[in-house]
């Protein structure tokens, strides 16, 4: 007798349960079909709106389909001409991908490294927050020294172009590892230098003394010139010969 009674609960219990899991899905295809331009009840979403995005989940041994505005993790956005779907990584360590075989952000305890997924960072590179970094960024380098004189092939004046340069190694805390792979960086541009230099300047004025000794001479004539003092140009006396 009692376990007879306990039969007809149990199955009062099951009976209780695939109603409300009935019930719960019908709820459920009510809520998902709001979003949908063509909905079923086996299916969900059939068709989405051009705004939004066909995804479809597995539910056994069938396929529930839902319109969201963006895709879940592990998927990205197709867009067509007919219908826009959420595609499926090929990489299941992705968490965001551009495309199937393109990952823009992967799941914890991967690092990213040109579209792919790694546990550690490939040979040259190192890790930078989620992503291998091939080379070096600028958080590794201290700051830029002061730009050097302005030369041209080791001329400081003379021509009218030149180079200045400066230089920023890394900085102090930087790990050893890091540190064969980013050597000191260097930049240069270009600058304007003195076209003429102290010497060759007082070579012109030397130059423009003797040219006006010898205007003043052809001037003159064949007359004694007393020179004045150095610097002054101006003929104070005349001796005739």
């Amino acid at each position: 007798m009692h376990w007879q009674l306990l039969a007809l609960l149990s199955l009062f219990c099951q009976m209780l349960l695939l109603t409300l899991a009935v019930r719960k899905r019908r709820e459920s295809w009510r809520q998902d079909c709001r979003s949908c331009v063509l909905c079923s009840r086996e299916n969900g979403c059939l068709r989405c709106s051009e705004r939004l995005f066909l995804f479809l989940r597995r539910d056994g041994i069938l396929h529930h389909g839902s319109c969201l505005h963006s895709c879940p993790a592990g998927h990205f956005g197709l867009r067509g001409k007919e219908l826009n779907r959420c595609m499926k990584c090929k990489a299941p360590e992705c968490e965001r991908c551009f495309n199937k075989d393109f990952c823009t952000k992967c799941k914890i305890g991967f690092l990213l490294f040109k579209g792919k997924c790694f546990k550690s960072c490939p040979e040259g590179t190192f890790a930078q927050s989620t992503d291998c970094v091939e080379g070096c960024v600028f958080s590794v380098f201290g700051f830029w020294s002061e730009w050097s004189s302005c030369q041209h092939n080791g001329l400081s004046c003379g021509v009218t172009w030149g180079l200045q340069s400066r230089t920023r190694e890394l900085s102090r805390n930087t790990p050893e590892e890091k540190e064969t792979l980013c050597p000191p960086q260097t930049e240069s541009r270009k600058c304007q230098m003195k076209r003429r230099c102290r010497k060759d300047k007082r070579k012109n004025e030397k130059r423009q003394e003797r040219r006006n000794a010898q205007k003043k001479l052809k001037l003159y004539g064949n007359r004694t010139i007393t020179n004045p003092p150095q610097g002054n140009l101006n003929f104070r006396s005349f001796v005739p010969q």
